[in-house]
């Protein structure tokens, strides 16, 4: 399947990055487009499903930071080097006979076009540049910039300005200064987009994200100590004890998920003659790994009369309990736009709460009826009429078909259309 990567950027970047796609084997993009950069935390809010964000330079990736960093997927942003600045003002001076001097130039760093003219025997530093790295994220002022091109080209000290955001060249143009963009060149489009590509694809095949077992016996465990040295010797990890009836385990996502599909946890279980209470967290960080662990815990201590376990992911999705059921519970399904989307499809909150972490923790972002069913633990009928609810609202699509190795329909392949990191 293709990687699909969310472009947020101005639409002279996106128009340029269309052209040159077809260079790049299975990858799609899906256009998020801004007139200044400011508005890229606006435009993260409204993302689907995609395995990774892909800015079109540092001004977006910084002002949006606080909101993408909350994101499980990979964001990354197209960097400024030597390359943009030297074909930029090679064209200027090629096609405007404009001397280097007569130029005045906005970036990230300023160090850029000193290494380029140091790179043609040009020794002394630029004239006229200004850089916005130690403004940000917080005291960029995009006026601030548009008045050092302006102030300059009023007093005869320019002849044109170089600016790397779209938004100044807007404004420099209303105020009638001669503006050029920054041109990025195709090979660095290229290497960002490939660049992108191989993080997205790294990310969805790891499984290493940290976990953490958080064990409670009724009875001190010396009698049972082996089986819990069992269990630490099957998913990897070593046991801690922090009183004589509790325990921890850290590991990870893949081990755990390796133990569980075995149905090794059964086995485990069956060396207690007391109940025995586990909570598998998952987590960014070993702390919110821990914190989840122990919440799943309590869940399993509600189930006092046998041994119980539950897993707590990351994104506050509850599975269990085990090993005689795997419900999937969301213990936060009161987001205001949740709640509006719910009801304009006559569906529960929590199903859509469900539907949302389902194609959160789904591999690729393509599913079946049949995949959705077994999320959910319901028939396939009941999943369908779901199913049909989400694509007569608009918020899901059929992107093909698959085959079946048995006679009859094609099965529809389907993909949301929600945007599914803030609900």
């Amino acid at each position: 399947m293709p990687t699909k990567i969310a472009v947020i950027g101005s639409k002279d970047f996106i128009d340029h990055l269309v052209k040159i796609i077809p260079q790049i084997e299975n990858v799609e993009i899906e256009p998020y487009i801004y007139t200044e950069p400011s508005q890229a935390t606006k435009l993260i809010q409204q993302l689907k499903p995609c395995d990774i964000v892909f800015f079109s330079g540092a001004l977006p990736y910084y002002f949006s930071k606080e909101s993408h960093e909350q994101l499980p997927i990979p964001c990354i942003y197209l960097e400024q080097d030597e390359s943009v600045i030297a074909t930029s003002l090679l064209s200027i001076i090629y096609h405007q006979n404009i001397h280097v001097d007569r130029i005045s130039i906005d970036l990230m760093r300023s160090s850029f076009v000193a290494n380029v003219l140091r790179d043609i025997g040009i020794f002394r530093s630029p004239q006229h540049v200004i850089d916005y790295e130690d403004m940000l994220p917080n005291e960029f002022d995009i006026t601030q910039i548009i008045q050092y091109h302006h102030s300059r080209y009023e007093l005869g000290l320019i002849d044109i300005a170089l600016t790397s955001i779209h938004a100044v060249y807007d404004q420099l143009q209303k105020l009638g200064v001669p503006t050029e963009k920054m041109i990025d060149p195709t090979h660095s489009l290229v290497k960002g987009l490939e660049r992108a590509k191989t993080l997205a694809e790294y990310t969805n095949s790891r499984s290493t994200a940290i976990a953490v077992v958080s064990v409670s016996l009724l009875v001190p465990a010396n009698s049972q100590i082996n089986a819990l040295h069992n269990l630490a010797h099957a998913i990897h990890s070593t046991l801690q004890e922090i009183t004589q009836t509790n325990f921890l385990l850290y590991s990870t996502r893949g081990d755990i998920e390796s133990f569980m599909a075995d149905n090794a946890f059964s086995d485990f279980i069956a060396n207690f003659m007391e109940p025995i209470s586990i909570g598998f967290g998952y987590g960014k960080t070993i702390m919110e790994a821990e914190q989840n662990a122990i919440i799943a815990r309590s869940f399993a201590e509600n189930h006092a009369n046998s041994s119980t376990g539950f897993i707590l992911t990351e994104s506050k999705e509850l599975l269990g309990p085990f090993p005689k059921g795997n419900k999937v519970y969301r213990l936060k399904n009161d987001h205001p736009a949740l709640l509006q989307i719910a009801k304009d499809m006559k569906l529960s909150p929590a199903n859509l709460s469900k539907i949302i972490q389902f194609s959160r923790s789904h591999q690729h972002l393509q599913f079946t009826a049949a995949d959705l069913s077994e999320y959910l633990q319901i028939t396939r009928r009941s999943t369908e009429r779901i199913i049909k609810k989400l694509v007569d609202h608009g918020s899901a699509k059929i992107v093909g078909e698959e085959m079946t190795y048995q006679q009859g329909r094609p099965r529809a392949i389907y993909e949301l259309t929600l945007p599914i990191y803030y609900l």
